[in-house]
């Protein structure tokens, strides 16, 4: 035993430890008076040269990783192109997605291969023209700016002369922007740059996101895909719980999404995947619209995770930050959404390209409002990237990333589940005693979402939400702000499952689900984290980071809450100006090969296509317009859509 300790404080490698622990066994094995085995005898000089081997040998590998390294990378390359050539030639529309990804991806490798080989090149060759652009830069930006507001009037002009209530929803834009400028900090500060860059890219976004076809495809597919891989929850769920109980029982259908959901980036973060992504879309903004390093990159960050979660890829600069920078930070937090609770909100019913749009389209929108709620009057350190890195876990391989992101989802898990009972509890609470109060003057109808809906309904008008939805939409957005999205995207799928199960629009003068415009307008004003009950979770996690800065934090907290809420109802405006029916579908087609028993959203949205085709004559004899005129059974595929949904579809 105490040779065995002089070996094992032997610090002259693994290589000679191991030997001399062979040296010392064999020596102690050959003074043993036992019985040697029949065994051939171990010879130390074979396995001093095996020693001598094995170490040459990890040693050529060492000084040659980087070459072998490139070559492993170059045959992965060179057999994935193989793939993606053979793809592409059996099915191009099958392979179109992977094509797609792989040009994106081949295109920012390139440019950063670019960037720093030949960056300082580039430069150098251009410098005369941005000199030049530098001289003139006043006029450039007059002539800019002038372009693009007389190309707003006229798309709106052409734009809304068929849909009015678009016009509403940028005569609401204006207003919330308006609003946010005449509560602002510092008004003298504001940098208008960051602000119509910020709303110009948002806008843009929309435009290519909501109107046109690559784009609405794109976030379509992109949103399908997100709920098939989330469905994979059910192997995990269903071996625990049973599929009976995943079926029909909320916490164990939509929070293991979440716990999945959690794994999933934990590992994509160790890959460095997000971190690339994340780093890019920073970049973007940065450079746009003129903020800092560190609060684009956790704005940006804010797509994918949460309002704790993405100050710790800062974690590093907190406490140098100025307090307009913080305040941009919490305002990106409450103004989006996390991707874990993203799959949660999917298992509700709610249209999942919708939310991914309306988290992306909030973060340039959070970084703008942000500049002119609590414009920068301090110097920061971080305008420049150099220097700012992001904040990394320390795990060690995929599988403890997995691990870590699944246990961290925990405690995310219990939140939500908890404050789930003890809201809807304290909501029903609430409801009653509003109720025996109301009863008093003859109006037991009295509730919470009653007053919410009066509170905010010209705010829900504002959005573009026609007036007659604009009740229950109001209800949400003032669920969403006193309570949390959760319990407000809840009941918006309630009414949603209403509308396409064909229940009368009304019942005993009470509506009972709201259009699809309206829908989409709500998914996009609920998306986001501020609410009330927020506010500690948002201090919390900002103060154990940076704990010097906590009283900074509190007192900027409930202008950035503010600022995050009206980031959202902005983000819905924008929505609805661009937002236009569309049909995902052949109507005439699926009717034909319908059977009208069953209710689905396409089968809905045709009915009401066909509906809205329809002309009255004054002998009450009727006609079709449009695609309809030529369909000869559009008369029976009116009837079988006013049967199945009772008339609330349309009355004839």
């Amino acid at each position: 035993m105490d040779d065995m300790k002089i070996v094992s404080e032997n610090k002259q490698g693994v290589e000679n430890a191991a030997f001399e622990i062979e040296e010392i066994a064999s020596a102690k094995s050959s003074d043993d008076p036992q019985p040697q085995s029949s065994g051939r005898k171990r010879n130390p000089k074979v396995l001093s040269k095996v020693s001598e081997s094995i170490s040459r040998t990890k040693l050529a590998f060492k000084t040659r990783s980087l070459l072998i390294k490139r070559i492993v990378i170059g045959i992965l390359l060179a057999a994935f192109l193989g793939f993606l050539i053979t793809a592409c030639i059996l099915n191009l529309q099958r392979a179109l997605a992977l094509l797609i990804i792989t040009c994106v991806v081949a295109f920012f490798v390139i440019y950063d291969l670019i960037k720093r080989f030949l960056g300082k090149q580039i430069i150098h060759l251009f410098s005369p023209v941005s000199s030049y652009l530098q001289e003139h830069s006043r006029w450039f930006k007059w002539i800019i700016s002038f372009l693009a507001l007389v190309g707003l009037i006229a798309w709106l002009v052409v734009d809304t002369a068929r849909r009015p209530e678009q016009l509403i929803s940028f005569g609401g834009l204006c207003l919330l922007v308006f609003l946010l400028f005449i509560f602002s900090k510092r008004h003298r500060a504001v940098s208008f740059r960051a602000l119509f860059v910020g709303l110009g890219m948002q806008f843009v976004l929309g435009i290519f996101i909501i109107r046109t076809e690559p784009g609405f495809q794109a976030f379509n597919w992109l949103g399908k895909q997100v709920q098939i891989f989330l469905n994979y929850t059910v192997a995990g769920s269903s071996f625990l719980f049973g599929n009976e109980l995943i079926n029909g029982i909320f916490a164990f259908q939509a929070l293991p999404i979440i716990v999945f959901f959690s794994c999933v980036m934990s590992i994509l973060y160790y890959i460095g995947v997000m971190q690339w992504l994340i780093i890019k879309i920073a970049w973007l903004m940065q450079i746009t619209m003129g903020t800092s390093a560190t609060e684009s990159l956790s704005v940006a960050g804010n797509i994918f995770v949460g309002q704790t979660e993405a100050p710790l890829l800062i974690r590093p600069y907190l406490m140098e930050m100025t307090k307009s920078e913080i305040h941009c930070v919490m305002t990106g937090g409450f103004a989006t959404i996390a991707g874990s609770v993203l799959g949660a909100y999917i298992s509700f019913g709610i249209n999942p390209s919708s939310l991914i749009a309306a988290s992306v389209m909030a973060a340039p929108c959070a970084l703008a409002l942000s500049k002119l709620s609590y414009p920068e009057v301090e110097e920061s350190k971080f305008m420049s990237e150099e220097g700012v890195k992001l904040d990394c876990g320390g795990e060690q391989n995929v599988l403890e990333a997995a691990s870590n992101g699944a246990s961290a989802s925990i405690s995310l898990v219990a939140n939500i589940a908890v404050n789930l009972l003890a809201f809807l509890a304290v909501l029903e609470f609430l409801n009653a005693a509003l109720s025996w109060f109301g009863g008093m003057v003859d109006y037991p109808e009295l509730s919470f979402q009653v007053i919410c809906s009066y509170i905010f309904m010209p705010l829900a008008f504002m959005l573009g939400v026609d007036w007659n939805d604009s009740f229950l939409v109001a209800e949400l957005i003032g669920v969403k702000l006193f309570l949390n999205e959760f319990v407000a995207y809840q009941k918006l799928s309630v009414y949603q499952k209403k509308r396409l199960d064909g229940v009368e629009e009304y019942i005993s003068g009470k509506k009972q689900w709201i259009s699809v415009r309206a829908e989409t307008l709500s998914t996009y004003a609920l998306c986001g984290f501020a609410n009330f009950s927020s506010i500690g979770i948002m201090l919390g996690g900002l103060s154990a980071i940076a704990p010097k800065r906590k009283s900074d934090m509190a007192e900027i907290v409930i202008h950035a809450l503010i600022t995050g809420f009206i980031v959202s109802l902005v983000n819905a405006c924008v929505a609805g100006i661009l937002f236009v029916p569309r049909e995902s579908v052949d109507c005439a087609r699926y009717l034909n090969n319908s059977a009208f028993n069953g209710t689905s959203g396409d089968l809905f949205t045709c009915c009401e296509n066909l509906c809205d085709s329809v002309v009255t004559s004054g002998n009450g004899t009727i006609s079709f317009i449009g695609q309809w005129s030529s369909v000869n059974q559009s008369v029976t595929f009116l009837s079988n859509c006013i049967g199945l949904y009772n008339n609330s579809v349309c009355t004839l």
